[in-house]
Order: structure tokens, then sequence, then C-alpha cells
């Protein structure tokens, strides 16, 4: 060391940085004050303690102390040093930064104080205020059921004790699933419960039993699933709610929903003869969506029909009983006109679609006989 070859002795001969040490044991200001006569004391030299000191200091820094140049630079490097450290225990114990993912939690003599934002913040030094800085925005994941590699993505181990439930219709389902959380509230999720991650999981299990307890096995399997996770995260989020956690549920995911593995054959078995009966099912009823119709189409139709020979059978005879009237009220009036006119158009309606022609002997002979009138008659029946 540099006071031993100052003082060219060592601390084993009673020499120390500050001087010799002899006599009645000396300290780095100076020995202590001697008895003089009569016991007395005498008070101590400043003068005499001041020069020990800066002698004792140079005797410390690089260069002895020594004016010049070299004494200058050391001054200068030591003042910048002595300022660097400043400002390092400054920026180290009175300030904090806060990434954008995070927020602060001040504690001031362990009390919660405030909430600090993104950002440099300032503070007191340990032991006046802690700062703790939860990660708030990061999606954290909980698997209820089996446990998974790091990422997630595949399954490494099933956990039956966790995934074995019992539904409301006395069934066994194995259930895995996952939780997705976050936190919401720096301060209760710190403060409030002791262990985050064992809280989500086991609130989880316990809100997944408690749903899958009051349900059917049918419905957990097909088309309900979305219904079991939206129940499940709502009876989450309430408990959690209770407790103060500042826990957030994002959202709850089914990964795999089965009977247990040794009645799956079974019950898959099961599952096939229910979808043939509602196969069959569904057969049967668009054939008689179809039949159906079509039967009580052509029932209308029929009924139309009917109606419609009903009317037309009415109106007919109301027709015939109307020209019959009018018929008799002129054969009043004319009796011998009217047999007359109705006895020949009786005739016309009986003749009318015969081929023989019949020639009244009283009309003369002004009829060719050789004249073929069957055949000018056909020929007028074709044209018309």
């Amino acid at each position: 060391m540099p006071w031993n070859n100052q003082n060219g002795g060592s601390r084993g001969n009673g020499n120390g940085p500050w001087g010799p040490s002899g006599g009645g044991g000396g300290g780095p200001w100076g020995g202590p004050p001697r008895g003089g006569g009569g016991g007395g004391n005498t008070p101590p030299d400043l003068e005499e303690l001041l020069r020990k000191s800066k002698q004792g200091l140079k005797n410390v820094l690089p260069g002895g102390g020594g004016r010049g140049p070299a004494s200058g630079a050391n001054r200068a490097i030591i003042a910048v040093a002595l300022v660097a450290a400043v400002l390092f225990a400054g920026y180290y114990f009175f300030t904090f930064r806060v990434q954008p993912d995070e927020q602060g939690v001040v504690l001031r003599f362990g009390k919660s104080h405030r909430l600090a934002l993104s950002g440099l913040n300032f503070r007191l030094p340990p032991p006046f205020e802690t700062v703790y800085l939860p990660k708030v925005t990061r999606v954290n994941r909980i698997t209820v059921g089996y446990r998974s590699n790091d990422d997630g993505r595949a399954r490494t181990q099933d956990v039956p004790e966790e995934s074995l439930m019992l539904t409301g219709d006395e069934n066994i389902v194995d259930i895995d699933f996952t939780v997705l959380w976050r936190i919401s509230n720096a301060s209760d999720y710190l403060f409030n419960i002791q262990n985050p991650e064992g809280t989500v999981k086991d609130v989880a299990e316990s809100a997944m039993r408690e749903v899958v307890g009051r349900s059917d096995i049918q419905p957990i399997l097909t088309q309900a699933r979305q219904v079991t996770e939206n129940d499940v995260q709502e009876l989450m989020q309430a408990t959690l709610d209770s407790y103060n956690s500042g826990i957030l549920i994002s959202q709850v995911q089914m990964q795999q929903v089965d009977p247990p593995s040794q009645v799956i054959d079974a019950f898959r078995d099961v599952q096939a003869a229910k979808a043939d009966q509602e196969r069959k099912q569904n057969e049967a009823e668009a054939y008689a969506n179809k039949v159906v119709p079509e039967a009580r189409g052509q029932a209308a139709k029929i009924l139309e029909s009917a109606n419609a020979y009903r009317e037309q059978t009415v109106q007919e005879a109301r027709g015939q009983a109307d020209r019959f009237t009018k018929i008799y009220n002129e054969y009043k009036l004319a009796p011998e006109v009217t047999r007359q006119r109705m006895f020949l158009e009786t005739m016309e309606r009986v003749f009318g679609g015969t081929d023989k022609i019949i020639i009244d002997q009283s009309s003369g002979s002004g009829v060719v006989p050789y004249l073929p009138l069957d055949q000018l008659n056909r020929r007028s029946g074709a044209a018309q």
C-alpha cells in the first residue's frame, strides 16, 4: 500500500496509513490527548489535525498530492467520476421506468400509494418506496385437464383428476379446456390474492364442474359447447370479482369433450344409433312434408270441381226453368204457332246429325232426283 512505503513500516510495526501509531495508540486524526501533570486534560491541536488529514489524503490519492498538470488532470477525473456516481445513484435510487405493457404500483412504507403510467417515473429510494411492475396487457393461459408444451400447441400429459366431471343426467364426461386471462387492476392483483395462477385454475375447474353438473351430456357434446363456455366465463368472472382479484377472464375454450376412454367405443355406437334415428326421422318428416301438401292440393281440386259442377247444374236448371216459363207464356198467347215452332225445333235437334235427306212431297217436283244433296250437306258442314 502507498502508506506503507511512505511511512517506512507496516502495521505489524505499529504504523498506520495516517502516521505512526505508537505511544498511546494513535488514530487517523492523531493520538488521543495525553495526560499531563495532575491528571488534567489538554485540548487537541486543530492545526495539527488538519495537517495530518491533508497529508493522509495526499497519500491515498494517485500522484502523491503533488502539484502540476498531472495533479490537475487527476482532480478533474475524480470530479467527473464523483458527478457520474451521483447522477447514477440518483437515477438508480430515485427513478424507475415502466414499459408499455406494464403498470407501476408504488408502495410507500408498504402501503399502496399510487399507480405509475408508462415511461420514466420518480420515486423515493428504498425503503421509503417500493415499486412493482406487473404486465397488465399480457394474456396469460391456464390449462385444465391436460398439460401442454411451452407454446401450448402440443399436449404432453392428460390429467384425469381435473378433466373427469359428472353431468346432470349422471354421466361422466372428460373435458379439457383452456382459460385466457389478464390483469385488470394491478393493485388488487398484487395484494388481494396470494397465488393468482393457482386461484384462476381452481376457480376455472370449480366453475366448469358447476356448469356441467346442471347440464345433460348430449348438449355438452354437440350443440351447447358455446353456451357452456359462456356460462363458465361468466361464473368465473363473478367469483374472481367477489375476491377483488383484479383479474379479467378473456375467454374459455373447450379443447376436447369426450366420454371416458373406457366407454368411448360404446358411447360412439350409441351416438351413431341416435344419428341414424334422427336421420330417419328427418327423412320421414321430409316425405310427410311432400305428400301431405299434395294430398291437400288434390282434395282442394276435387272440392273446387264439385263446387263448379254444382254451380253449373244449378245454373242450367235455372236456365231451363226460365226458358220453359218464357215458352209457356208465349204458348198462352199463340198456341198453334208455339206448337209448330216447338215441333220444328225438335225435329231439327233429332235429325240434325243424320245423313238422310227428307223431302216433303207436298213441295212439288222442284228437286232434281239425282242431285247429291247428302254430299253437299257434308261439305257445307265441314266448311263451317
